[in-house]
């Protein structure tokens, strides 16, 4: 499956947040929007990087409390793994493994349309069992087939 399917089933477009932007709003962010995530950009067409959950716990393990105080422009990660609305999604479990990261941005030509997520992934290959699952049975019993 490409990822761009992946995008048209789970809606497109990203919660981005500014660089000047505390560490604690986005905590808040992550809490209230239920999300791990967000894109960091000054404005609409162009990223800085990410802040992702585990970028918060790092920052936490080395500044101490002083880092909900922190910019978010001092913690992002700057090397956010990209994929292409035209990849596979194999090459995208890929990139989440290599890079050890659970969420990937999605770019169609330069233009940031989405993200996936691990979640996404799980989502996808747990839907794809459960179809083949049945098509087994399916078959078996000699159900749907002439």
């Amino acid at each position: 499956m490409l990822v761009g399917e992946i995008m048209k089933n789970k809606g497109v477009g990203v919660i981005a947040v500014a660089p000047d932007q505390t560490m604690l709003e986005v905590l808040r962010l992550f809490r209230d929007n239920n999300i791990g995530f967000v894109v960091v950009s000054q404005s609409n067409d162009e990223y800085l990087g990410s802040l992702s959950e585990r970028d918060c716990c790092n920052a936490v393990a080395e500044f101490g409390a002083e880092a909900a105080m922190m910019r978010v422009a001092d913690v992002m990660n700057r090397n956010v793994a990209t994929c292409s609305t035209r990849d596979l999604l194999p090459s995208v479990m890929g990139i989440m493994t290599q890079r050890r990261t659970r969420h990937v941005l999605v770019l169609d030509g330069g233009d940031v349309v989405g993200v996936v997520s691990i979640g996404d992934v799980v989502k996808h290959r747990l839907d794809e069992a459960q179809r083949t699952e049945q098509d087994l049975q399916d078959y078996i019993c000699g159900t749907r087939y002439h």
